[in-house]
């Protein structure tokens, strides 16, 4: 399955142009199976989810959070409660609280903005899940960084992303899964046995 596992709208990301039914739109229009709509530090109600979910039955709609952490930013999937990851949290504790809540935590853009990823790894030991290879955020110089992230951190689960701010970038980058997600539990589960591997949208 082909999820796009990072994306914003305007509705609650300041940054972000999307409609979030224009975003919805642009998944079908893309071939993808499924969306997790990470705004910055807040998770998207299920009774708004459902709304969207209205207008596009077949594809899986789910949230995340993505977390403005001291250090940089995490991916987080499977929150039940985002108010205990609050903004400028490190990433230590950031891990463990997602880990208390059954979910996981995935390192955004590793090394963008002159981030000291390898460093904060090998000082701090977050217990990271996976760390994003690539999204329309990260150029071809942070794609190579963190491919060889993969190597020499094994354990973490690859994900690629559109990181998408515009319906235009929705699904140039995605994660394809060997394994059926349906809920945010599946999403959690597949990238806890790294089920999934980062594609590039061919132009």
């Amino acid at each position: 399955m082909k999820f796009d596992l990072h994306m914003h709208t305007r509705r609650y990301s300041h940054d972000a142009e999307s409609d979030p039914f224009e975003l919805v739109k642009a998944a079908v229009a893309a071939g993808l199976d499924g969306i997790v709509i990470t705004e910055h530090d807040f998770l998207w109600p299920d009774s708004e989810l459902d709304e969207l979910r209205a207008i596009a039955p077949g594809l899986v709609i789910l949230a995340g959070v993505e977390v403005t952490a001291r250090g940089g930013d995490v991916l987080c999937y499977g929150l039940s409660d985002p108010r205990a990851v609050p903004r400028g949290i490190g990433w230590v504790e950031l891990c463990q609280e997602v880990a208390r809540q059954g979910g996981v935590a995935i390192a955004a853009h590793p090394n963008r903005w002159g981030q000291p990823f390898e460093q904060i790894i090998r000082e701090l030991q977050p217990a990271l899940h996976g760390i994003e290879v690539m999204s329309n955020n990260m150029d071809a110089q942070l794609r190579d960084q963190a491919a060889q992230l993969l190597v020499k951190y094994p354990h973490f689960a690859e994900l690629g992303n559109s990181d998408s701010h515009h319906p235009s970038t929705v699904g140039c980058c995605y994660t394809e899964f060997d394994a059926t997600i349906r809920t945010t539990a599946d999403l959690v589960a597949a990238i806890r046995h790294r089920k999934g591997r980062a594609i590039a949208r061919s132009a």
